[in-house]
């Protein structure tokens, strides 16, 4: 499922949580280390581009300190705005103020997935919208994926929910989270079957879907006579209705006639 996704339905999935979102979005709101540009229009000796330092304020020439913490570059505009008119610098200065990068407010994300490292919160983003930009989920990936937000309890997210829209299932991320995809749980299938080898093992899957994924059995094989090794155990016979395992070793046996 995960790896047939459409890109029209990626892109509606993702127009639909920006447009919940975009009533309540202030903007991306200043911490330390992010990097801010402040252009005061035709007043260049003002412009300064610096960093929010550990203590939430920049330095502006002529003005001093501004506290830029927990302001968003509207917000910290108007600050400066003010700053220069009080001081009588200017009488209505035209500010803008542009983040250059985002560090303070970011997710990590980790495991099997595209791109892995931080994602800037620049926006609001649900867990789908930050794999995406991360390059999405390997085909070596789980179909699920580990939230992990400091302080709380981890969160398994499925994939195919999603993609799939649900909006319970697709939580609004929080700086400091990491999402972490793990290799996707796989077993081994050989002897008389058509296609041989390590296969990634779906949600709920049998032995006997295990059989079909893997090409069927070859005429030479019997589809109800099959071996299972499992953990460090023993070969045992299986029954093809039971629920495949991660590492389980499957062996279709010959016909004896």
């Amino acid at each position: 499922m995960k790896r047939l996704i459409q890109a029209g339905m990626m892109s509606a999935l993702i127009s639909g949580a920006a447009l919940a979102q975009g009533a309540d979005y202030k903007g991306y709101v200043l911490g330390p280390d992010d990097s801010v540009q402040v252009i005061v229009y035709g007043q260049s000796e003002f412009n300064v581009t610096t960093r929010v330092k550990a203590d939430g304020t920049i330095v502006m020439p002529l003005i001093g300190i501004v506290k830029a913490s927990g302001e968003t570059n509207i917000t910290l505009a108007k600050v400066v705005t003010d700053k220069l008119v009080a001081a009588g610098f200017l009488k209505d200065p035209l500010v803008n103020v542009e983040v250059g990068s985002y560090i303070s407010r970011s997710v990590n994300i980790a495991g099997a997935v595209g791109s892995p490292g931080i994602v800037p919160l620049d926006r609001p983003y649900h867990a789908l919208e930050a794999l995406l930009k991360s390059g999405w989920v390997r085909a070596d990936g789980a179909n699920y994926v580990y939230l992990r937000r400091p302080g709380q309890p981890e969160r398994k997210l499925e994939v195919e929910q999603l993609v799939r829209g649900d909006a319970n299932a697709d939580p609004l991320l929080m700086p400091g989270d990491t999402l972490f995809v793990p290799p996707a749980e796989t077993f081994f299938i050989y002897g008389q079957i058509a296609g041989p080898g390590m296969k990634g093992i779906l949600p709920g899957m049998t032995i006997r879907q295990a059989i079909a994924l893997a090409g069927g059995v070859t005429p030479s094989g019997k589809a109800d006579k099959v071996g299972l090794v499992r953990g460090n155990g023993k070969e045992i016979d299986a029954d093809p209705s039971m629920k495949v395992q991660n590492g389980d070793v499957i062996i279709i046996k010959e016909r004896l006639f």
